[in-house]
C-alpha cells in the first residue's frame, strides 16, 4: 500500500497522459469475470487517434501489438520504480516505430514484443508517445492507462499518479445486499437472497440466526458520464466495530482471479451483476480484502438488534453509508425459498453422460479425480478459494480417441491451471486423422468442447492438458493438418491470410530473396501484412521471391512461396 506521503509526491511527478479534461469509461479494479479491471480507461470522446503523451520520465522499455488483448501498447519504465503501460493505440510516434522495427529486424521475428534497452528510447514527461485507438480486447476507442510496480508486477491505482487531474464529486452508490448464510439461516431461509436498497437505510428489518455473511452491489459514479465504476473501498460495520474492509488500490497480476471468489461468481454468471463479499473465502489471498477473526461472517447468536453499516468511499473521498439492522431470532422452521441453485451442462450440444458421485474438492489441499486408466484430473493446493462440489460426468465416444469430461455442472473457474490427464485410444486416432495412419505422439492435445486448444504435452501413454475452468467440457483431438496461407494482395502491400481449423496458428515468419521481413498481424483477425517500403527491399522493379511459413499449435507447418514484382 503507498503512503499519503509518497502519493502525494508521485501526484507531484506525474502528469495525465492526454491533453484534455478526464472522463473515465472504466476504473482500477472493476470486478470481471476472472480479473480485476487493471487500470484507467481514459474516454477519448469514441474517436481514434487522440495523441498520447508519457506521464512521467522513463524509458520506452517494451512495444506490444497483439498481447494479453492490449492491441497496440506502449510500456514506459520510471526511475521511481514504476512501469506505466499505454493500451489500445492506433499507432505509435514514428521513433517508436522504429525502434521496433528495429528490434524485430536485429532479432529476426515478426512477433511484436520488443523489450528495449534504457538508451534505445528515453521519453520526458509529457512526451508524445502514440495515438489512441480500438486495437485488441476494446469494445470502442479508448485509452487503457495501467501502472505497475516494476519490481512485482503489481498492478497499481493510476488514480494514486495522476488523480489531481480527474475531477469527482460523487459519492458510491448501493443498490442491493445479499445475504448469504454461511451455516445460519436469514428470515428463515438457509438460502441466499437479496434486498435492494431504496433508500440510505434498508426499509426492512431482517433476522437471522447463526453464521452469516453479506455481500453488497454497488457502483462509483462521476459527473459528466453516464459510466459507472468499482468501488475503490468497501467497509461493513457491526454494532460499531469493522468486521470486513476492502481497499483496491493494489492487486498481484498472479492473483486476478481470485476476483473470482470476492464476487458471487455464479450469480453474475446468470444476471451479470457482480454481488461483492464481505467476508473473505478461506482460501482466497488477496491482499486487499481484511476482516475479523471469523473472516467477515458475522454470528447472530444474541436474540437482539445488531445494527450494520457499509461505508463505501472513493480515491477522491467521497463517502456514502448504507444502514440495516437485522434481529437476532432463533427460526420456528427454515423455509425452502430464495436464490436456488442452477443446473445445466454447458458447451456440448445434447450433453447426456454417466453421471459420477458428487466429490468434494477442499481449498486446503491438492485434489485428484480419476477414472482407472483414462483420465485423471489433479487441482494443487492453492487454486481454489472454497471447498466446490464437483459432478463428474463423462459421455462416451468409443468410436474416437477419447471420450468427454466435465466435472462441474456450471462455469467454476481455477485460480491458475490445473493438469488434466487423458489417456488415448491410439487406434482410433486414423478417424481424426488427414495424413497419417499410424499415431504421432506430438500431435495430440486437449481441447474444449467449442474447440479451444488446451495444451497437450504426452508421457507414458497419457497427454496432459492444462485447464482453469471445471465447467467446461473436455476431450482430446489429434491435429496433423498444417495452417492454410491465401494471397489477397501481392503488390507494394502484401496481404495473406491465415487459417487453421484445429490446434490453431502458433507463429508465422517471411523471406523475400532470402532475408527476413516483417509480417504485421491485423488488429481482431488472422490477416498479416508486410509493407515493402518499410522493409531493407530496395524497388528496382524486378522480380523476388517471397517465402512464407506459418506453424500451428502442434508444428505442422506449410510454406508459402510465390515470386512478387518490387
Amino acid at each position: 500500500m503507498l503512503s499519503s506521503l509518497l502519493i502525494s509526491l508521485l501526484l507531484s511527478i506525474y502528469a495525465p497522459p492526454v491533453d484534455y479534461d478526464i472522463l473515465l469509461a472504466g476504473n482500477f479494479g472493476e470486478p470481471r469475470p476472472h480479473h480485476f479491471h487493471g487500470g484507467l480507461d481514459i474516454s477519448t470522446d469514441n474517436v481514434e487517434g487522440k495523441h498520447i503523451y508519457a506521464i512521467g520520465d522513463g524509458y520506452v522499455s517494451r512495444v506490444t501489438q497483439g498481447l494479453y488483448g492490449f492491441g497496440n501498447a506502449v510500456y514506459v519504465t520510471h526511475p521511481e520504480g514504476y512501469t506505466s503501460v499505454y493500451c489500445h493505440l492506433k499507432s505509435f510516434s514514428p521513433r517508436i516505430k522504429a525502434a521496433l522495427r528495429r528490434y524485430q529486424y536485429e532479432h529476426q521475428t515478426s512477433v511484436p514484443d520488443a523489450r528495449l534497452s534504457p538508451l534505445v528510447c528515453p521519453v520526458s514527461r509529457g512526451q508524445f508517445i502514440a495515438l489512441s485507438g480500438n486495437t485488441g480486447n476494446s469494445t470502442g476507442p479508448h485509452l487503457h492507462l495501467e501502472i505497475h510496480d516494476t519490481r512485482t508486477w503489481d498492478m497499481l491505482d493510476p488514480y494514486e499518479f495522476i488523480g489531481d487531474h480527474i475531477s469527482d464529486t460523487i459519492p458510491p452508490q448501493a443498490h442491493s445486499l445479499m445475504a448469504c448464510p454461511q451455516q445460519g439461516v436469514v428470515c428463515g431461509n438457509s438460502r441466499k437472497q437479496v434486498f435492494g436498497f431504496s433508500s440510505h437505510q434498508l426499509s426492512r428489518e431482517l433476522t437471522a440466526w447463526g453464521r452469516v455473511g453479506f455481500a453488497l452491489w454497488a457502483d462509483d459514479y462521476m459527473q459528466g458520464t453516464y459510466h459507472h465504476y468499482g468501488v475503490r473501498e468497501q467497509i461493513l460495520m457491526c454494532d460499531g466495530q469493522v468486521v470486513f474492509r476492502a481497499l483496491v488500490n493494489r492487486v498481484p497480476v498472479g492473483q486476478n482471479r481470485f476476483v473470482n471468489s470476492w464476487g458471487d461468481y455464479d450469480h453474475w454468471l446468470h444476471h451479470r451483476v457482480w454481488f461483492l463479499k464481505s467476508f473473505v473465502d478461506p482460501g482466497n489471498r488477496l491482499p486487499i480484502l481484511s476482516a475479523d477473526a471469523s473472516r467477515g461472517i458475522i454470528d447472530f447468536c444474541e436474540e437482539r438488534p445488531y445494527r450494520l453499516e457499509y461505508i463505501l468511499r472513493d480515491y477522491k473521498g467521497n463517502e456514502s453509508h448504507y444502514a440495516f439492522t437485522v434481529r437476532g431470532e432463533k427460526p420456528a422452521s427454515q423455509g425452502e425459498s430464495g436464490e436456488s441453485g442452477h443446473s445445466g451442462y454447458p458447451g456440448y450440444p445434447g450433453y447426456s453422460g454417466e453421471s459420477g458421485d458428487t466429490r468434494v474438492f477442499h481449498w486446503s489441499q491438492t485434489n485428484s479425480y480419476s477414472l482407472p486408466g483414462e483420465m485423471q484430473l489433479v487441482v494443487p493446493y492453492g487454486l481454489l478459494a472454497d471447498d466446490v462440489a464437483l459432478k463428474p460426468e463423462v459421455t462416451r465416444r468409443p468410436d474416437k480417441m477419447a471420450d468427454w469430461y466435465a466435472f462441474h455442472p456450471v462455469s467454476c473457474p481455477l485460480v491458475s491451471d490445473g493438469e488434466l490427464y487423458i489417456r488415448p485410444r491410439l487406434d482410433n486416432i486414423g478417424a481424426d486423422s488427414i495424413l497419417h495412419t499410424e499415431a504421432d505422439h506430438s500431435k495430440l492435445y486437449v481441447r474444449t468442447a467449442d474447440g479451444r486448444f488446451m495444451g497437450g504435452e504426452y508421457h507414458d501413454g497419457w497427454v496432459m492438458g492444462r485447464i482453469r475452468d471445471l465447467g467446461l467440457t473436455y476431450t482430446l483431438d489429434y491435429d496433423d493438418e498444417p495452417p492454410t496461407v491465401q494471397p489477397l494482395s501481392l503488390g507494394e502491400r502484401i496481404v495473406l491470410r491465415l487459417a487453421d481449423r484445429k490446434s490453431g496458428v502458433a507463429s508465422f515468419t517471411a523471406t523475400i530473396d532470402d532475408r527476413f521481413v516483417v509480417f504485421e498481424q491485423l488488429d481482431k483477425s488472422l490477416t498479416v501484412v508486410c509493407d515493402l517500403s518499410e522493409t531493407p527491399l530496395r524497388r528496382t522493379g524486378r522480380q523476388h521471391h517471397l517465402k512464407f511459413s506459418a506453424t500451428d499449435n502442434r508444428q505442422n507447418t506449410t510454406v508459402y512461396e510465390t515470386n512478387i514484382n518490387y
